[in-house]
């Protein structure tokens, strides 16, 4: 684990700062990146909390890729990694600016593991889409982490553990999926009812929730064991593993809060986890 003796190592760029926040957000379905409704007004809500960052590291569901990378341009394009959703989504553009000195600190503390440099990716909708509810004005630079899809969750926990030291230095680290992510079994109709959930959905949610909120990580690190409810909430881990880079950098004097926390069209949940 990274410990406070890594912080000189990390670039004078950014000064040190009172530990912040961690935060996993349920990001949901794209469009949240331009409707009003109850989840972007809980990440407004969210914002006014949050002390004010230096920079942001943000672990995208959709940055899905074999190995890790982590983006180092300084202008980060606005990705629409999406279909079928209107003009209006297509033309919202994010310009936060990127972070090269961050992402060589994000490779240099994890080291042995090797992270690639990349100048292609930019900031996919699981990262502007609800950043850009913090930070309306784009005012903090914003780099991403890949998530390695050929790792356990135990991997991916142990490795965002060593990105604490980052916490000091002004950096708010945000894991952004959701838990409960099941997209083949959608009800559509019922989109707009209110924390609608199918029962195995209800099930799961209830199932993780006590697990977080009880501090007890080791079934959330080996969701694969979980019950049956568990594994229809998770059908492909790609939105449930930011939660676990969240999770992993939880110390033992913080407290763990829940917002936003309910069901969407059966099988979606927006349930989010703040750190502090």
């Amino acid at each position: 684990m990274t410990t406070l003796n890594d912080l000189h190592s990390i670039s004078s760029t950014f000064s040190n700062t009172d530990k912040m926040p961690v935060l996993f957000l349920g990001h949901g379905s794209p469009m949240n990146a331009i409707e009003e409704n109850q989840f972007v007004a809980g990440f407004r809500n969210l914002a006014k909390t949050l002390p004010q960052p230096n920079a942001i590291l943000c672990i995208s569901a959709h940055w899905f890729t074999n190995g890790t990378k982590v983006t180092a341009m300084q202008m980060p394009r606005t990705i629409h990694d999406f279909g079928g959703f209107p003009q209006a989504l297509f033309d919202v553009q994010y310009p936060a600016k990127g972070s090269p000195e961050l992402a060589q600190e994000t490779k240099k503390i994890l080291e042995p593991v090797n992270v690639d440099l990349d100048e292609h990716w930019g900031l996919d909708h699981g990262a502007w889409s609800v950043i850009k509810h913090l930070y309306p004005e784009a005012n903090v630079p914003v780099i991403q982490l890949s998530i390695d899809y050929t790792k356990s969750g135990q991997y991916h926990f142990e490795l965002a553990q060593k990105l604490q030291a980052l916490r000091h230095k002004g950096v708010l680290i945000i894991g952004s999926g959701n838990i409960v992510h099941n997209l083949r079994l959608v009800d559509f109709r019922n989109f707009d009812k209110d924390n609608y959930g199918f029962d195995w959905a209800i099930e799961a949610r209830e199932t993780v929730n006590n697990y977080l909120l009880d501090g007890n990580f080791q079934p959330l690190i080996h969701f694969e064991k979980m019950n049956k409810a568990v594994q229809l909430a998770i059908p492909t881990p790609d939105h449930y593993l930011p939660l676990l880079y969240t999770l992993g950098l939880k110390q033992e004097s913080e407290e763990l809060s829940l917002f936003n926390d309910k069901l969407l069209a059966g099988s979606l949940s927006m349930t989010s986890v703040k750190i502090m």
